[in-house]
């Protein structure tokens, strides 16, 4: 294992301008490949699976923990490439490293480059990239809720009519349910258990909340239980007749505020959907007390930085009154995210469309590591520190994790 760490860290200093990991080591490994290209400062990976791409962008800083974490124990062949030569990372089944490199000469060997400066195998591989995602995006969508099944919470809603088939003034919203079923999924995807234990704070009408149980029992085939909280009295009547009319067994839901709140379980996934303002805080902090595996969020209402923001030499940028709301924002969600990567959360910040209003948001993606390095959670911490001295705000996340000895 340490040999493999060991070369993987070399890889990563031989200054790479792309990498293809491919070969799993099981049939449930996710990705069928990733295909990994320099941008910059960061990469970008694109994640193949049989259907669908899905992207991540990895700081460059960060790349040996992310191809630490991604290749051990999933994958059994590296190809990376710099601008002299190739290098090849081989595992076999039984643990085996072979790590050996290539020289890209102008010979007229394989190696060859072509006018971009790429070689045969580069190109070859890249025809099969680019003949994947033309397949992915020209054969007809892949929904993970597919259409001519009858999903009793579609049918309430509108979506589908009581056959199973898409109304057709509704398919843009079949098609944001489907894409935030594919966020959760996607999260999920390491996730080994069978039973999974989830908590919904600011739940309100539950269009999703019963959407995501469907999800879990019906598609992944999974035990789950499941609790949704709000405040309102007649909305927790509602959704718990709703329950039962659909024979979610394992849903409930009851009144409660998210600030203290005592879960009856232990919590595997915390989800908050257009939480206002800091009980998005409360909510994120609830869930890293309570350790949860994954967390998934769609903050909403952001006052608190807005009303504290104050600069001198970024005053540009709190000047216009639209900016200035728009850049809390923001600031809000990146420190979040930074304070669980600190918290030991894999973080994501994605767009996400909402179901009423369509405006465009952001749904915060965390995703439980097994181990942080303690320079990563000094740079993560440090970064919302200079943020939060440049600009006289006091973040509520922030302080809550301060205050209890997380940070």
């Amino acid at each position: 294992m340490e040999d493999l760490k060991e070369i993987i860290g070399q890889i990563v200093t031989a200054s790479i301008t792309k990498m293809i990991i491919s070969k799993p080591a099981a049939k449930t490994t996710p990705y069928k490949k990733i295909v990994m290209e320099r941008k910059r400062e960061y990469f970008q990976a694109a994640k193949y699976t049989e259907k669908q791409v899905f992207h991540d962008n990895v700081m460059s800083e960060d790349l040996e923990n992310y191809l630490q974490e991604t290749i051990i124990g999933a994958y059994l062949q590296v190809n990376a490439w710099d601008e002299e030569k190739e290098h090849i990372l081989l595992i076999s089944k039984k643990g085996k490293v072979t790590y050996k490199t290539k020289k890209l000469s102008n010979s007229l060997s394989g190696n060859v480059k072509d006018a971009n400066g790429q070689t045969k195998e580069q190109v070859a591989l890249d025809r099969q990239t680019a003949d994947m995602t033309y397949t992915s995006h020209n054969r007809k969508k892949n929904y993970i809720l597919e259409e001519g099944q009858v999903i009793p919470p579609l049918v309430d809603m509108g979506v589908f009519t009581k056959e199973g088939k898409v109304v057709k003034s509704m398919y843009d919203k079949f098609r944001q349910i489907n894409r935030f079923i594919e966020m959760i999924d996607d999260g999920v995807r390491e996730y080994k258990k069978e039973e999974i234990h989830i908590i919904d704070f600011g739940c309100g009408k539950s269009y999703l909340t019963f959407i995501m149980y469907y999800y879990f029992t019906e598609v992944r085939h999974m035990k789950v239980k499941m609790l949704g909280l709000d405040l309102k009295a007649d909305v927790i009547k509602k959704c718990n007749e709703t329950a039962q009319k659909y024979g979610y067994e394992n849903l409930r839901f009851e009144m409660g505020d998210i600030n203290g709140f005592k879960t009856p379980f232990d919590v595997d996934m915390v989800v908050t959907l257009h939480a206002c303002d800091t009980a998005t805080d409360f909510a994120l902090y609830n869930a890293i007390c309570w350790n949860a595996k994954m967390i998934f969020s769609v903050p909403c209402c952001q006052h608190e930085l807005n009303k504290q923001i104050q600069t001198d030499d970024l005053s540009l940028l709190t000047r216009y009154g639209i900016v200035k709301e728009r850049f809390a924002a923001l600031a809000t969600d990146a420190i979040r995210a930074n304070l669980l990567e600190v918290c030991g959360y894999k973080t994501q910040l994605l767009e996400f469309v909402d179901l009423d209003h369509t405006p465009k948001n952001i749904l915060i993606r965390a995703i439980r590591k097994p181990v942080v390095p303690t320079s990563v959670k000094k740079k993560y911490l440090g970064e919302v520190e200079a943020v939060m001295e440049e600009f006289h705000v006091s973040p509520t996340l922030y302080t809550l994790l301060k205050e209890s000895d997380k940070l």
